[in-house]
């Protein structure tokens, strides 16, 4: 179980949202560099950047920004929003980016991330994201007649590394993950499946560690930990703990 650490990208500023929604965009810090090496300091060992402008223009939006945060930390980054084309992801993986997420693009046009996979193995995930049962596009403005599983399925002999499945309903709203169809996916593919959207409390961090969430590879979190709902140190202590129990 691996926790990520969120920063969403909006005109250059770390904010978060309600349900995906760019009107309630609230700035949590205006250097995302910074908030960067914060989480690296507070010890996470990966960080999760979505360029929300990007997401809906299809094509980078924030780059000076993603750029800071990559010449500021050592920790990997996994990078999505607005990745559409061969061009862009390359050159993010160019840059340094550990991971790029293709989300839009993986419904729209699938052969593309088979491509990307074969060409870069390890280092594409598929962002998944669903609003009532169906999987939401170009920053979750539009939304597919496909199912979150139906997707992933798509994706089995790609070689993709994760999925990361967000429900939309819960994203910036802190009332929890929704565990039962974030598990449901991980039952229904091979691939790694990252939960996103709600995680709200270190007793949500407790509730991925339950046996049933043993098959998830690991969890985002954001606006829980800007406001202080989490505790960086409790919530990785947790993990770090029960790592080792499962080891011992």
């Amino acid at each position: 179980m691996i926790l990520y650490p969120a920063i969403d990208l909006k005109e250059g500023h770390c904010v978060r949202l309600v349900q995906g929604d760019m009107a309630q965009a609230v700035v949590f810090n205006d250097d995302p560099a910074a908030q960067a090496r914060a989480f690296a300091d507070q010890g996470f060992s990966w960080l999760h950047v979505v360029d929300l402008d990007g997401a809906f223009a299809g094509a980078p939006m924030n780059a000076a920004a993603v750029d800071a945060i990559l010449a500021e930390i050592d920790i990997p980054v996994q990078l999505g929003g607005g990745i559409r084309e061969m061009r862009t992801l390359e050159g993010w993986l160019e840059k340094g980016v550990a991971r790029v997420i293709i989300g839009t693009a993986a419904v729209r046009d699938p052969a593309f991330v088979h491509e990307a996979a074969r060409r870069h193995p390890g280092k594409i995930a598929v962002g998944i994201d669903a609003k009532d049962g169906r999987v939401a596009v170009a920053g979750w403005a539009e939304t597919s007649s496909m199912t979150a599983e139906d997707l992933g399925r798509r994706f089995e002999d790609a070689g993709v590394s994760a999925i990361i499945y967000t429900d939309i309903a819960r994203d910036g709203i802190l009332k929890g993950l929704n565990i039962e169809m974030t598990v449901a996916l991980a039952e229904a593919v091979s691939i790694p499946v990252i939960a996103s959207g709600g995680l709200a409390s270190i007793e949500d961090v407790h509730r991925l560690l339950e046996p049933d969430c043993a098959m998830l590879a690991g969890a985002i979190t954001g606006r829980a930990l800007y406001d202080g709902r989490i505790d960086p140190r409790a919530a990785l202590f947790a993990i770090k703990a029960a790592r080792g129990n499962a080891a011992s």
